[in-house]
């Protein structure tokens, strides 16, 4: 099957959905200038940071307790990749999309925020929000859409304790309350599942796609590399998320927006 032929397909199968789910990681957001997190273009393709830790030590649970000042620093070259992006026409397109059908959810591993910015409101941002920040000490919380020139690591301004986003660091529990919306909204089925822009090493991200599998429902991967999911989902688009969702919605005659 040609890219085209996938594309129509992919399409047909929109047509008749009432109920999308869109499982998104940081490849949706590299149409934004953002890079992923390991890959081409990848934002830590080396195997050890200056420290001589890996990328996952620094930003751990436990590093952060020990170190928060080490687990900044690399929270901040984070943040200065998401500063000033902009939703781009994936995003924008299931944004669209959400404003038409009966549901359409996102469950993102992203901490970028830009499916919120693109006016996505079923959101699950599992990993967290980065421009999101609480006091360790006390319950300050605030939102930081540029932490150019903080103190690193940052401090509370009610009481002067450690400031940290509202992400899920590595070592750390994911949010219950957020993976019960998940498993309800699961149960309660959707009509056609999406894999965008995921290296798919998750069982969380993984399994949602294999179960819809196995029960018929059509699943389709855009990604520019081949994953695991490659070979299980029903249609593999070898595309960019922009260029494929912006195909895909012109197949039903609808044009993504160019801004939010």
């Amino acid at each position: 099957m040609t890219t085209d032929d996938t594309i129509s397909a992919v399409a047909r199968h929109l047509a008749q959905a009432r109920r999308i789910l869109f499982i998104t990681g940081a490849g949706i957001s590299a149409d934004s200038g953002l890079p992923t997190y390991r890959g081409v273009g990848g934002l830590y393709d080396s195997d050890l940071t200056a420290e001589g830790l890996s990328i996952e030590e620094v930003l751990s649970g436990e590093v952060f307790a020990l170190r928060p000042d080490l687990t900044w620093k690399y929270l901040i070259q984070i943040e200065e990749n998401c500063r000033g992006a902009q939703p781009n026409a994936a995003h924008r397109a299931i944004a669209l999309l959400g404003r038409h059908l009966e549901r359409v959810m996102v469950f993102t591993q992203n901490v970028d925020g830009l499916h919120r910015a693109a006016g996505s409101a079923d959101i699950i941002e599992i990993h967290g929000n980065l421009q999101a920040l609480m006091c360790t000490v006390c319950d300050h919380e605030e939102t930081a859409d540029d932490m150019s020139g903080r103190e690193i690591p940052p401090r509370c301004p009610a009481c002067g304790g450690v400031l940290r986003p509202k992400v899920v660091l590595f070592g750390e529990a994911l949010p219950e309350d957020e993976l019960e919306r998940f498993i309800i909204a699961l149960q309660e089925g959707f009509d056609i599942v999406f894999s965008i822009g995921t290296s798919s090493v998750f069982p969380y991200i993984v399994q949602p796609v294999v179960y819809a599998a196995s029960a018929g429902i059509p699943t389709v991967e855009i990604n520019p590399a081949r994953t695991q999911l490659t070979d299980i989902v029903d249609y593999y688009l070898p595309l960019g998320a922009a260029e494929a969702m912006t195909r895909i919605l012109g197949e039903l005659g609808m044009d993504v927006p160019e801004n939010v």
